[in-house]
């Protein structure tokens, strides 16, 4: 029986050419593994009207964890049309099954590493090393959503906050709205995975980027956690950024940036500029992490124009790939990993077209491996 079972889930678009980049590497480290295919994607929303389907959920509550591709989402009329005739006027709607996944399992905890490596030509400088943490299951990404808006609701913002007095008489159809939900549990256990990572790798500073001033108490919130949070470490220093201050910043000065700690959509915004800083989304990869459970994978979309052409970038997928072996404990294999990533782009010798090559998808891979 192997170690460990892994869910194997492809998804859309280049999925499928990033996992089998993953699967020459993870065959290399010689990871003593089970992997479980899994459905997920459009695909699947297509054909059954379920981008998550049942079977692949039962599968994910035994696997130790799950490694996924891309995902292809579209917006509602264009999703509406490419239901099979069978499934249209069921009043399905279309949701980002990867967002299912980190409500579901409760994966509050979305690590971007964004890294400058020597050797990279899209590095904006070679001195990066960020680490953003993104909480990642409340916020406006909670989904909690209306439109049209509900009287009862409408009535109630009216009768409790004098600023939704200006849409008083906007008609129900025209008015939507989205709340941002912030717990105090869900502040906590985001800044202290923040802290305990920057006292664990020897960082001295942790930076929340809210915007306290405008979003008092959502973003007031997080800051006032952070502040009560950073008495248990005198040691790490404790910076507080607004938001856009944030972006302007990592453009002038990302050097004097190490961990990054923000709310959901902030997070999002944040660690996508933190990845162009270092070679763009070639380069990002993430792990979605819970306390027992984890989803890993690289940021890039589905790129469907190149699906099935193996041109597309695999480092993002493999430094997933690299997340999820420290994740499950495996150091050795995580240090080979890692140091095979860096010797590849810093010998420049095989590249993809991103970086000026021609390399495919599975040369790089097959370069990696090849080093491990």
């Amino acid at each position: 029986m192997a170690k460990y079972k892994i869910a194997w889930m492809p998804g859309d678009g280049v999925g499928q050419d990033v996992m089998d980049a993953a699967r020459k590497v993870l065959d290399r480290v010689e990871l003593d593994a089970e992997y479980i295919p899994c459905d997920i994607g459009w695909k699947f929303w297509a054909k059954e009207g379920n981008p998550l389907p049942d079977r692949t959920v039962q599968i994910l509550k035994i696997v130790d964890c799950a490694l996924f591709g891309a995902i292809t989402s579209k917006p509602k009329e264009e999703a509406e049309k490419e239901l099979l005739s069978d499934l249209k006027g069921k009043d399905l709607v279309y949701y980002s099954p990867i967002v299912a996944l980190r409500q579901m399992f409760d994966l509050y905890t979305n690590l971007r590493p964004c890294k400058s490596y020597p050797g990279n030509p899209l590095n904006y400088r070679d001195d990066i090393d960020i680490v953003v943490f993104r909480e990642n299951t409340e916020g406006l990404y909670s989904g909690v959503e209306f439109y049209p808006t509900p009287v009862d609701l409408k009535n109630c913002l009216l009768k409790n906050h004098k600023k939704m007095e200006k849409f008083r008489n906007v008609p129900d159809n025209e008015l939507a709205i989205s709340l941002r939900i912030f717990s105090k549990k869900g502040c906590r256990r985001i800044i202290l995975k923040a802290f305990e990572y920057a006292k664990r790798m020897g960082r001295n500073k942790v930076t929340v980027v809210e915007k306290p001033n405008v979003i008092r108490e959502t973003s007031g919130m997080m800051v006032r956690e952070a502040r009560q949070i950073k008495k248990d470490y005198p040691e790490i220093e404790l910076e507080e950024v607004n938001v856009d201050a944030m972006c302007m910043w990592l453009i002038k000065n990302p050097q004097k940036y190490s961990v990054l700690v923000t709310s959901n959509m902030f997070g999002d915004i944040v660690s996508d500029l933190c990845s162009q800083l270092v070679g763009g989304l070639g380069f990002a990869a993430a792990g979605n992490m819970g306390d027992k459970f984890a989803v890993f994978e690289p940021t890039h979309g589905s790129a469907p124009k190149y699906a099935g052409q193996y041109k597309v970038n695999p480092i993002a997928m493999l430094l997933a790939v690299r997340l999820m072996l420290e994740w499950l404990g495996e150091e050795e294999k995580t240090v080979r990993l890692g140091r095979a990533i860096a010797e590849v782009i810093e010998e420049g010798k095989v590249r993809t077209y991103d970086l000026g090559g021609n390399a495919s998808t599975l040369d790089m891979a097959n370069a990696i491996a090849e080093k491990i």
